[in-house]
């Protein structure tokens, strides 16, 4: 009699061995060397160098209500700019602590690709003081998942590792596995606007072992960068059909659109 596996207890079981990896590496190497920033100087400020901050461009209100992107004047309360009014999302509203560009890539990118796990922490603050509101309202925190071989080779999952210390920080339920990358889509790198969407079309699901945890629950999701938002799209529109109330959704840093006025 053959057995089969939950896809959604499968990937919770690859994200607890891949922390538990990757941990206990970090530990061996603070052993070994002194944790230092990214430009080789001692750690401070969550492994940032002091120069590193001046080039980061902070978004603050006013913002658009739907994708984050900041407005050069206060134009009052819920305003949304052209291109979420002309494309709606499944996800009700978005921030982003800073702007995707050439001060902030590296970081985040050394996060993302370098195990550079520390930097959990500060980008989970950042994330804290620019998404304040949508976390005041949020019922469950949910990062947007990695399909499990992509977890298995990177080893842990960048916006899990977000939302887990936000969610500890809120007193939020932390969901890391009640949603799920069913299909191992293609990276989104240099796929237009029509092409993200198409990749991920479908990619994304809520097992049905998991509604009672989704149902009627306002959702925070997380991810790192905000581009066109078709994944956060994608994982927008299956946590609502598995019964969740809303969903909103926080990054690190959004792209600066064609349409965005800097502050």
């Amino acid at each position: 009699m053959s057995t089969q596996t939950d896809p959604s207890s499968a990937q919770a079981q690859a994200q607890v061995l891949a922390r538990r990896i990757a941990g206990a590496s970090a530990r061996l190497l603070d052993l070994i060397l002194p944790q230092t920033t990214l430009a080789g100087a001692p750690a401070q400020s969550g492994g940032l160098p002091a120069g590193a901050w001046q080039g980061i461009e902070f978004l603050a209100d006013p913002v658009c209500d739907g994708c984050g992107s900041p407005f050069p004047y206060d134009p009052g309360p819920a305003v949304r700019c052209p291109a979420c009014m002309a494309r709606p999302r499944a996800f009700a509203r978005a921030r982003a602590a800073c702007l995707y560009d050439e001060a902030s890539r590296g970081p985040i990118l050394m996060f993302k690709h370098g195990d550079r796990t520390d930097l959990a922490v500060l980008f989970s603050r950042w994330l804290e003081r620019a998404a304040g509101e949508l976390l005041a309202e949020a019922d469950a925190v949910v990062p947007v998942p990695l399909h499990r071989w992509r977890l298995l080779r990177r080893r842990y999952n960048q916006a899990a590792e977000l939302a887990r210390p936000l969610a500890r920080r809120a007193g939020l339920a932390y969901l890391p596995d009640v949603l799920v990358r069913e299909r191992a889509t293609d990276t989104q790198g240099g796929k237009s606007a029509v092409g993200r969407r198409r990749n991920v079309a479908g990619a994304f699901d809520v097992p049905d072992s998991k509604r009672a945890q989704v149902e009627g629950r306002r959702i925070l999701l997380i991810d790192d960068v905000l581009t066109t938002g078709a994944t956060a799209h994608g994982c927008a529109r299956a946590l609502l059909a598995a019964g969740a109330a809303q969903v909103d959704l926080a990054v690190i840093a959004k792209v600066r659109a064609a349409t965005d006025t800097t502050i």
